[in-house]
Order: structure tokens, then sequence, then C-alpha cells
């Protein structure tokens, strides 16, 4: 089937303005999904949630009556995160789908398809389309529907924390939950309480408001400051709409960058192991804190792919935004935390607030224990893909093309074109140009051992880009 103009199908599955998401398209998709990425299914149970956007309800009834008319049962979570729907669905080994648009703005919406053992691979996604386009030709007549929610989702996940940390391990610590209109809101404010932190409530919409974890908006981050302005509190937390990217700002103000939340999460742990995106700080390989750091290309995929590679024993993974997996079992202190190998968090929170209340240090301060890299990206919209690819693939073999950027980048230590073109220059310097896999863009990423430095040499790549560009009548 040719899929709606306002929906479009990515990494976890379907996007796109919530009334793109009819009978016809859900069934289809739902049934593509079911038919060729969860033959290894326990039994023809499939768990659903959703977030809390206005739309949520009602996409989740039709793929509760789709799944019917496919002759599986929906279990419905009702709304929850999307990683205690994921790991409900993986300890039963049965499917998951959790409809939510995650970060972008309420109009949109979507379905995020999980298998038996875990997150869609990229090589599900073709066959999910061709069963799709197969499906589309017969829709069968079905109502919505959802049976009565089963909180089983929920109480699972708020006990996989209550059970792995000591209901003392914050105590003394005084947290405001910047609650917004994520649908882990009322779960984060309970666990943090019950493991010994005094919570505070501020920001709560009833009304959903899409607030993206690595580009808070002005609105939102002035609820937070006015927070912390007050003095009483030494963090403000908070997750995006669908609870899988985490929020942590210091008593002074400052953003802790969710790479850096992966980097302490990943010590606090103990982990062997760590898997991340190359958008992720270098500051990990420099920080020596790890055997191993594999880089992947830019997508949860690509991390779950790579960290199976690697084995459970002692295997961590995290992206840039800050959503933590775990490929294995975890041995802490007070318990054990079993794998669940898609973002989360809840945990990058919990670890970090953790460890700064055990040794008694301000935030910060466990952030400084790393080296000091500081990365920054923008991006040039409206490029044409193809024109795009070429560039970066030109700034990858040509020296001339690289030296009109930059004199540092004509002879760089390194060159790899594993997702784009990443350039490391001798001074240790890192840029990175790709072109976007979900939208006619060109971005770019800049991290040096300064913030001044960063921004500096962005904005000449930026010029660059688009001076390049307009010469060639592509802009």
């Amino acid at each position: 089937m040719s899929l709606p103009p306002a929906v479009s199908f990515g990494t976890s599955g379907l996007r796109g303005l919530s009334e793109g998401f009819t009978r016809e398209l859900v069934f289809a998709h739902v049934g593509g999904f079911l038919e060729t990425a969860c033959t290894g299914a326990r039994s023809r149970e499939v768990a659903l949630g959703r977030d809390l956007r206005a739309s949520s309800p009602q996409i989740a009834a039709l793929v509760g009556g789709a799944l019917g008319a496919l002759g599986w049962t929906p279990i419905n979570a009702g709304a929850v995160p999307t990683p205690a729907l994921a790991a409900y669905a993986l300890e039963r080994g049965i499917p998951a789908i959790m409809v939510t648009g995650s970060h972008i703005p309420a109009a949109y919406n979507g379905l995020k398809f999980y298998r038996p053992d875990g997150e869609l691979l990229k090589s599900d996604e073709e066959p999910i389309r061709t069963g799709a386009r197969m499906l589309s030709e017969a829709v069968p007549e079905f109502d919505p529907f959802l049976p009565k929610e089963d909180p089983g989702a929920y109480q699972e996940y708020e006990k996989r924390y209550l059970t792995a940390f000591s209901q003392t391990a914050l105590a003394g610590l005084k947290v405001a939950v910047f609650e917004h209109s994520s649908v882990g809101r009322d779960l984060l404010f309970h666990v943090l309480e019950a493991l010994g932190a005094s919570c505070t409530s501020v920001g709560r919409s009833e009304a959903f408001v899409a607030v993206d974890t690595e580009a808070v908006e002005p609105s939102a981050m002035a609820q937070i400051q006015a927070a912390l302005a007050t003095g009483e509190f030494d963090a403000v937390v908070s997750m995006d709409g669908d609870g899988d990217r985490p929020l942590l700002v210091d008593a002074k103000g400052n953003q802790i960058s969710g790479d850096v939340l992966g980097a302490l999460t990943a010590r606090f742990l103990g982990a062997k192991s760590v898997v991340t995106p190359l958008t992720s700080t270098s500051a990990l390989e420099q920080s020596t804190w790890f055997g191993t750091v594999r880089r992947t290309r830019i997508g949860s995929p690509y991390v779950v792919e790579e960290m199976a590679g690697q084995g459970r024993d002692g295997t961590v993974g995290f992206e840039a935004n800050g959503g933590f997996l775990l490929e294995g079992d975890f041995a802490l202190a007070h318990g054990r935390l079993k794998r669940l190998p898609t973002r989360d968090a809840l945990l990058p929170i919990i670890a970090v607030l953790t460890e700064a209340v055990a040794r008694d240090l301000p935030i910060g301060d466990l952030v400084a224990e790393l080296p000091v890299r500081v990365m920054r990206a923008d991006r040039l919209k409206d490029v044409k893909p193809d024109d795009a690819r070429k560039l970066v693939e030109d700034l990858a073999q040509s020296s001339t093309l690289r030296a009109s950027f930059d004199p540092s980048l004509a002879t760089p230590d390194t060159i790899d074109t594993t997702d784009g073109t990443r350039l490391i220059t001798a001074r240790g310097d890192i840029v990175h140009f790709r072109r976007s896999g979900n939208a006619p863009e060109l971005r770019c990423y800049v991290e040096t051992g300064s913030a001044e430095s960063t921004q500096t040499m962005l904005s000449t790549m930026i010029a660059r880009l688009t001076t390049h560009l307009n010469a060639k009548g592509l802009q």
C-alpha cells in the first residue's frame, strides 16, 4: 500500500499526523508486523500501550480491533512508558505495540513495534512494508476495541527499580519532577519518593506538550529554571512523552547531556563494554572507564544489533539522547536489574542521583570526572537527499573540498564513513557531516574541548555548507 503523505515508516514503526492512522493503515501494518517479525511469539497475545496524546486512545482502540481481526488478543496496558511495555512483553516472549509520537508535536502520533525478543531490527522493516502492502488489498470490517486495562506492565516496571535499589538510595535528596505530559510522570515521581527522595511536581500539563529532551523549548526550560531559582532542589528530572529519554538538570541549572548521563550510568553499573552511536561524546574513550567502546550508526536498531554481537556479560548501550539499554542482567548492591535492550529513561536518572547521594557530591562534580568534551549540532533544511548524500561523500574523498571548509580538515587523522563523513583532526576536534535519514536535511555535529571553540567551529561549518550549496545552485 502507498502510505498517506502524513505518515511514514521509520526506525521503529509508523509516525505522522494522527488523522493518517486510519482503520486500513493500522490493520495492514499491524498485520505486516505480526506476520513477518513475530513468528517466535510464545502466545497469540500482544501487549498494547499508549502515551497521553489526545489521539492515542482512539488509535489504540483501532490497534486492538485490528489485533482481534487478525486472530491475536490485545493486553491493554493503558498509559505506560514505552520501556515498561517493552519489559513486560520481553518477559513473556510476546510482541508489543506502543501508540506514541514520542517527543514530536501533539498533532502527530505513531506506532512503535516490538518483536517478542525485543526491538525491531533494520532487516525487519522491508518485510513489514511488503506484508502491509499485501494485507491492504483486503481489509476486513472490524470495530475498534480495547479490553479492560491490565496494570501489570506499570506495576512490574515500578517493581524493577524498587527491588534493585535500596529504599534509602536517594535519602536526603530534594528533587523537582518536571511532569509536563510525559506518560511516565507519575511513575517517575513515585519511584524516586519510594527510594527516599523528597519530590515536588512542577510543570504538570493535562494537554499534551511536546518536550524534546535534547532540545528543550525555552518555555519548558523557563519552568525548570524557575524551580531551581527557589534554591530548594538538588536537581530537576523529567522524561520525554513516552518515557524512554531522560532529562536531568543539576542544581546550578546545567542540563546534563544524554551521552554524559549514559557514561555515568555505565560506570555506575560497572559495564565492561559500551555501544553507542558516533554522535556520543568522545570522552567515553578518553575516560578509559570501559574495556571497549563500540561506535555505530545513529539509531537504536544499530545499537541493539551491535550489543548482541558483544554478548550479554557487562554490555550496555545508550544514545546521545540518554536512552539506556541493557544487553544483559546487572547485579547491584541491593538487587538485580534484568536485561532490557531498549531505550529506558528511568535507569540513568536513578543511577546518577544514587551515585551523587552515595558519594555526597553535587551532580556537576560527577560530570567533571569525565574529560571535558563539548558537542553541538545544527542542520540545514530543505536539502534534497541526493544532493546531501553527494556532498557528504565528496567531503570524505576530497582534501581540497575539506580545506575550503577549514584547513584542519584537509588531512585529518581519521575519516570515518560509518554514517556520513566523520573527521577527527590532529588536535582531536571532531566534525561530522551526515544526511538525515528521515527528513530533507543536512546535519553537522562538532565536538571540541570547549563550548566556545565548538560553537565557533559549528557556525563556520554551517556557513561553509550554505556557501557551497548556494554556489552549486542546490539551495
